[in-house]
């Protein structure tokens, strides 16, 4: 069988590629991308600014001297590094694309593998042009819109934010659109296919964002909690899917989404279930719409009992079962601090971190489910039948917590180091004058201490010194400049881990890939055939959680937190 259409689209999407790739090397998009990348932009114009006032003065000094006029190194902004990734992504994708459709129109395709393997690509090509309109257009044009709107006082909050206007839903949403609405060309078929390779690669990358030292700093308390609500939610589903007679595959997919963490939990473990794309639709909106409701209930609920930012923050991060909306959540209760966002994503994080384990025991589960009423040799099922992206995931967050990444103890690839602070981020001598001016306010000798090395020293060099000064700089009535050298020290002295940094990078683009891919593969027809029971599980499931979290909370959490 010949899987290869023959069809120009392939080459269209590389050439597309190339101008677009083209255009931004030119400048020719400058004005575009300026409107879309807003915060880049003005971080290229505070650069630039500052790189031509410091060459006048050096040009002015060298006439001054007899001297030649000086070349000074033009600094590399935010701006022209985005740039420059368009740029080069387009260049190398649009040129393999735009080769392969000259070769796909000129030869004449045989049965075979590299018939096969060759039919992918235009499908694939297809998916990433769209990838790259949502991430690069559609993605910063809604948070600006967003923006503008809450700083236009229209709506007090960021409803893009807030709803997921970004581009993982946009992509789902696009990719649902053109399978219902216009319907998938037959030349991109087999490549739309793939989508949930990239999913897995994405997952198994996902575990290098995590390591054990992050769960020893996160506290006991939200382990307990988070751990019995996860784990409880989890079997609570299972047991009510067999109940309801729902099918392994949409009970094992909604366990995950309803108990750990949202849409990507529901990603993670889709592959181990078996998910039908129908099923992985249906749990993503019964989590988004619960979440959405909860979003705006919690902070009614905590501002009605007169809960605090430890209380409030502790509920929202275990009761609330998406990401995105716990974040919400948390501002919307306290939208002039960061106390209660820092809590609820303390218990967030702590949350996906038994993403492992779920995806492990759900494994477990559908094999032997799917075995009927027989006994299964777990061991013999592990070694048959687990699948392999599974270990990529476990073996790369392994990797992870020996320091492979990024140095042992690191906080989501972010890790501290006083000795890697450069020269220009050193604190400057008004900075320092303030900060000797508020010795005087400091409530004890560790205090005091910590306040002293950071003015000797210009930087902090150690954690323990980080998180005294964090609450110095909360101390009523210190003066601004004071508090602002505290967050500059402290912001020097992270570092972000360039590998890290770099998979992070990846998993957008595998995500955003696969999540279109898979938007491709929902059709109206596959999500009425789901059914009602998902909906009232995740209604029945998520009430318990989110009442059942908050009686803990009250009961609980003011006396050990």
């Amino acid at each position: 069988m010949v899987y290869t259409k023959k069809s120009p689209a392939l080459l269209i999407i590389g050439f597309l590629l190339l101008v677009w790739g083209w255009l931004n090397a030119n400048g020719s998009l400058d004005n575009l991308q300026s409107s879309l990348q807003k915060s880049a932009y003005s971080d290229y114009v505070k650069v630039n600014e500052k790189y031509q006032a410091e060459l006048r003065v050096a040009t002015e000094q060298a006439q001054s001297d007899g001297k030649p006029a000086p070349t000074m190194k033009k600094p590399h902004s935010k701006f022209d590094q985005e740039k420059e990734f368009q740029t080069q992504f387009c260049y190398i994708f649009g040129g393999a694309f735009t080769i392969l459709g000259l070769v796909v129109l000129a030869s004449k395709p045989k049965s075979g593998n590299v018939d096969y393997y060759l039919s992918t690509v235009p499908g694939m090509a297809f998916i990433l042009l769209i990838a790259c309109v949502v991430r690069w257009v559609l993605d910063p044009m809604f948070t600006n819109w967003g923006k503008a709107v809450q700083d236009a006082g229209t709506l007090s909050w960021d409803f893009a934010k807030i709803f997921n206007l970004n581009y993982v839903v946009m992509g789902i949403l696009a990719g649902i659109v053109i399978v219902n609405v216009f319907k998938i060309p037959e030349w991109a078929a087999n490549g739309v296919r793939t989508a949930r390779l990239f999913l897995k690669t994405g997952v198994i990358l996902l575990g290098a964002l995590y390591s054990a030292a992050e769960l020893a700093q996160l506290g006991a308390l939200s382990v307990i909690m988070i751990g019995f609500f996860v784990l409880g939610s989890v079997w609570l589903v299972l047991i009510m899917g067999r109940r309801m007679k729902s099918p392994n595959s949409m009970t094992g997919v909604l366990s995950a989404g309803l108990g750990v963490c949202g849409v990507s939990a529901t990603v993670a473990a889709s592959p181990v279930v078996q998910a039908k794309s129908g099923e992985i639709a249906y749990t993503i909106g019964t989590i988004l719409l619960w979440g959405v409701g909860c979003m705006f209930l919690f902070p009614t609920v905590g501002h009605i009992l007169h809960m605090g930012p430890v209380q409030f923050g502790a509920w929202a991060g275990t009761g609330i079962l998406n990401s995105a909306q716990v974040a919400g959540a948390a501002l919307a209760f306290d939208p002039h601090g960061i106390d209660t966002l820092k809590v609820a994503e303390i218990f967030n994080i702590t949350r996906v971190l038994f993403l492992p384990i779920i995806v492990l025991w759900l494994a477990a589960w559908f094999v032997k489910h799917e075995e009927g009423a027989k006994k299964v040799n777990l061991k013999q099922v592990v070694i048959a039948k687990f699948p392999l992206f599974v270990l990529g995931f476990i073996a790369m967050f392994a990797l992870s917590s020996t320091g492979v990444f990024a140095p042992p103890g690191h906080y989501q690839g972010k890790y501290f180091s006083g000795a890697e602070v450069k020269e220009d981020k050193l604190l400057k001598p008004k900075e320092v004058r303030a900060l000797e001016a508020e010795l005087p306010k400091m409530r004890n000798a560790e205090e005091t201490k910590a306040l002293q090395d950071l003015v000797a020293n210009r930087k902090l060099t150690s954690r323990e010194q980080d998180n005294t000064l964090k609450a110095v700089a909360k101390i009523e009535g210190l003066d601004g400049v004071a508090a602002g050298a505290i967050a500059n020290a402290s912001k020097a002295a992270w570092h972000d881990s360039k590998i890290i940094k770099a998979f992070r990078d990846w998993l957008a683009w595998l995500f955003a890939f696969g999540l279109i891919g898979l938007g491709m593969q929902i059709t109206a027809a596959s999500i009425k055939q789901a059914g009602g029971k998902p909906l009232i599980i995740g209604s029945v499931v998520g009430t318990l959680k989110a009442v059942g979290s908050l009686i803990v909370v009250l009961m609980f959490v003011r006396e050990f937190v």
